[in-house]
């Protein structure tokens, strides 16, 4: 879809205006933040953007792909939006590939962003040692998330290896609670998925399949990795009583006490702060076991496409300027549950968790990118529809997900 919408605009869009800079100037913005802690987090660019006496016009999408959409649409009708959320990952660089969104290097060279961005960040907001994205944010998928009231009344430690985690999920399975947390979406269960990967293969082997080595997925391990899914399937709600629900009220019920654990990213903990629970009281937080050593990083962004309104490039590249200023990338992390993409803040400014991170990236300690960042996106989309399929349905044998993976790999 992006692919064919964009290769429209090309012949629509046309070169950019020249722009004067001026006080006041205005951007609509199209993201998908819109969970509660989300739109907290975004509010303190959006109330730095307007206290600088500038304008933003919201426009909020229910997820990731409807963004895709109205930026398409917006960009084939001849009237881009100023500024659109988009993952700093390898198929984002189709972007600026197409000559569809506006390089800020000038504002990456002034500010000196590659002093103190890790290599992985600058790698993925850069196109031919350009820089075309403005990254908000470091979030990573490997994390565990545990009940503190759950855990302490049953006399329970924080599990450190596969074996604890399913000693400890029977456990609060006979008191009486879902051990498990899990929402309907598929993504959910693929990042489970990856956390047994990383545990089964090792850094190599994962990377070699997050960058789709078919001939991996053959491997007797990926059979020892399904089955290992389909055995922490036992403790999560059946899928018809989960399918609507959000991973944020998976979240939620792990704070609640009703749930004993969730594996989620860091944005979990975003939403946990947002409904007013706090880390070390009503819960913990550990990396998934197996993965301790690494770091499954996904990188948020802003993107700029072209347009020919006057003074918009201006106003792209000053808010890119405000999406890097060191206390703001602080104040966001702290409320979306994620790291500054900036290694030279203070990490008082950050809970137990975000310093944990913070260390890991700062020692440069087992950056791995995420399945959803490493992969093309159609991919990653067909690869993450097996196995949340395998999860749900009990009749779907490990040999045949295993098919269907390698088939899907196959075909790139």
């Amino acid at each position: 879809m992006m692919r064919a919408l964009l290769a429209v605009a090309l012949a629509v869009t046309g070169p950019v205006a020249p722009a004067l800079a001026g006080d006041g100037v205005s951007v609509d913005v199209v993201h998908f933040w819109i969970s509660k802690s989300e739109s907290a987090a975004l509010d303190v660019f959006r109330k730095a953007w307007v206290a600088a006496g500038n304008q933003w016009t919201d426009m909020p999408a229910a997820n990731k792909v409807a963004v895709q959409r109205v930026v398409s649409d917006r960009i084939a009708n001849g009237y881009p939006p100023a500024v659109m959320q988009w993952n700093a990952n390898v198929g984002s660089r189709e972007l600026p590939e197409m000559g569809i969104v506006q390089d800020i290097d000038d504002v990456a060279e002034a500010d000196h962003w590659r002093d103190v961005m890790p290599a992985t960040v600058l790698d993925r907001i850069s196109y031919r040692g350009k820089v075309y994205f403005a990254p908000t944010n470091i979030h990573a998928e490997n994390w565990l998330w545990t009940s503190r009231k759950i855990f302490d009344d049953a006399g329970l430690s924080v599990p450190v290896s596969w074996d604890d985690v399913f000693n400890v999920a029977e456990k609060i399975k006979a008191a009486g609670h879902v051990p498990i947390a899990l929402g309907g979406a598929r993504w959910e269960v693929s990042l489970i998925f990856n956390d047994i990967i990383y545990h089964k293969f090792g850094p190599e082997g994962y990377a070699r399949l997050m960058s789709g080595d078919a001939a991996l997925v053959q491997d007797p391990r990926m059979i020892e990795a399904l089955e290992m899914l389909s055995r922490l399937s036992d403790y999560v709600e059946p899928f018809a009583t989960r399918k609507s629900k959000t991973w944020a009220e998976a979240t939620a019920a792990v704070g609640a006490g009703q749930a004993g654990m969730q594996f989620m990213g860091d944005w979990a903990k975003g939403e946990l702060v947002a409904r007013g629970y706090h880390v070390d009281e009503d819960f913990d937080c550990a990396l998934v076991p197996g993965t301790s050593i690494a770091y499954f990083m996904v990188i948020d962004a802003f993107a700029f496409p072209l347009t020919n309104r006057d003074g918009t490039a201006d106003a792209q590249r000053a808010f890119a300027r405000m999406i890097l200023d060191r206390d703001n990338q602080v104040a966001f992390s702290r409320i979306k549950g994620s790291l500054p993409v900036r290694t030279d803040v203070d990490p008082a400014g950050l809970d137990r968790c975000g310093r944990l991170g913070l260390e890991m990236i700062r020692a440069k300690k087992g950056e791995v990118s995420a399945q959803s960042q490493a992969m093309p996106s159609q991919m990653s989309e067909g690869w993450i529809g097996v196995v949340g399929d395998f999860f749900n349905d009990k009749n779907m044998s490990p040999a045949e997900a295993q098919k269907r993976l390698y088939e899907l790999l196959m075909q790139r």
